[in-house]
């Protein structure tokens, strides 16, 4: 009887392993169904849809819940939030978000003392917000252009291709990190990365750097770029 019940039980999880397989195919390991919709926790976006009048599309649409990093906070901002995941090591993001702060801070102190220095006239061109010169630093530092290997004939070119926005960002915040480490004895990360994010906003600093030799190289690999296609 026990043998006959457990080859009964396998037949049933036999059965239903594909629709759990199709399940988990369209809604990965999330416990909402894929008709619930993402949350809009962001002001901006909500005052969007009220301006639009689509707010009311959404009044009885199930919603999923917010996760913990999604807040209408003014002062969060989710590019911060993913430098500061690029920082952390070890999981310590508490550490990883200290080091950030303390090199917004730092980067606060220096241009406001470069700001009281300056003449009247050219006050207005020096920018003291933190979160402004990281944004700057971000896009100086993205790339439009990367080479990826591509094999013919037996040969492995380097052939230059668009890259996606979301690599780009990547690229420019794992460089700016990684020239931020490349520090002398006498300074500590967050007073490197203060400086690194000062010199990428006005155009300089070794990330810049590593940018501009990326495209050098796709520069110098143009004739492959017809491997692109064929």
């Amino acid at each position: 009887m026990a043998l006959r019940s457990l080859i009964f039980n396998q037949q049933i999880l036999n059965n239903s392993v594909p629709i759990l397989s199709q399940f988990l195919q369209q809604n990965g390991m999330s416990q909402f169904p894929s008709y619930y919709i993402k949350p809009i926790y962001q002001k901006e976006a909500q005052y969007d849809l009220i301006k639009n009048n689509e707010a009311q599309n959404y009044a009885h649409l199930p919603v999923r819940p917010a996760l913990v990093d999604q807040t209408c906070s003014l002062s969060h901002d989710p590019k911060i939030s993913l430098f500061i995941n690029y920082v952390m090591r070890g999981g310590n993001k508490a550490l990883a978000r200290l080091l950030v702060e303390k090199a917004f801070e730092t980067v606060k102190r220096k241009q406001l003392e470069k700001y009281h220095k300056a003449k009247e006239e050219d006050k207005h061109k020096i920018d003291i917000d933190p979160k402004e010169i990281f944004h700057k630093a971000i896009g100086n530092v993205r790339p439009i252009l990367q080479l990826t290997p591509i094999k013919r004939g037996g040969v492995r070119y380097q052939v230059p291709v668009p890259i996606t926005e979301k690599r780009a960002q990547y690229l420019s915040m794992r460089w700016i990190i990684d020239a931020a480490k490349e520090k002398e004895r006498t300074l500590h990360f967050p007073e490197t990365l203060a400086n690194e994010l000062v010199a990428a906003a006005s155009n300089g600093g070794k990330a810049v750097k590593k940018k501009q030799d990326l495209h050098r190289q796709c520069e110098a690999n143009r004739a492959y770029a017809h491997y692109r296609w064929s």
